[in-house]
């Protein structure tokens, strides 16, 4: 669970909504983040199957694939991370960040991100690594549930918010966050 708090400043610029902010950056894993609620079921998930190794993708300064790769490390994992980018001549941020928790990194242009991911996979299980795929951005129905659980969670800590705003990109935060607030 991550603590809830009021954003006094910011409402009294806007002149009056009543804003708070859920600190999902305070999750714990790998500098935090809203990726951490997914990885708990998807990495749950692997490590019930036996898996050995988490496979991901996303871009060289993904914040998934740096959740990723905290979690593997956390759980004593191997980790390949498949990025949409060149490699730069200085690993920096969440690069940075996924090299020091000991993850694999494999550059490939975007347009080719999907088919080297397969293609990682299908070796990484030749090779008795024992793969685990996570969907790019944690995102299918079992990374929902994540999100499923965070709106339960803010309906026990007592706030009963009318708007709840979010960053999207692969959508499975939001498929969570619905079937969580029709819960």
């Amino acid at each position: 669970p991550t603590p809830i708090e009021a954003l006094p400043n910011l409402s009294r610029i806007l002149g009056g909504p009543q804003l708070f902010i859920k600190r999902d950056d305070l999750t714990g894993l790998g500098f935090g983040g809203n990726k951490t609620r997914k990885l708990e079921y998807l990495a749950a998930d692997a490590l019930a199957r036996g898996c050995k190794t988490l496979i991901s993708t996303g871009a060289v300064q993904s914040n998934h694939c740096r959740q990723v790769a905290a979690a593997a490390a956390r759980l004593g994992m191997g980790c390949i991370l498949v990025l949409a980018g060149e490699k730069p001549e200085q690993p920096q941020g969440n690069l940075f960040l996924d090299l020091l928790s000991g993850a694999e990194i494999v550059y490939v242009p975007k347009e080719r991100r999907d088919q080297e991911l397969a293609e990682i996979t299908k070796q990484a299980e030749a090779d008795n690594r024992q793969p685990y795929l996570i969907p790019y951005g944690g995102s299918n129905s079992i990374g929902a549930m994540g999100y499923r659980q965070a709106m339960l969670e803010l309906q026990s800590q007592n706030l009963h918010p009318d708007w709840i705003v979010f960053a999207t990109s692969s959508g499975g935060t939001q498929a969570g966050m619905l079937l969580g607030a029709r819960e």
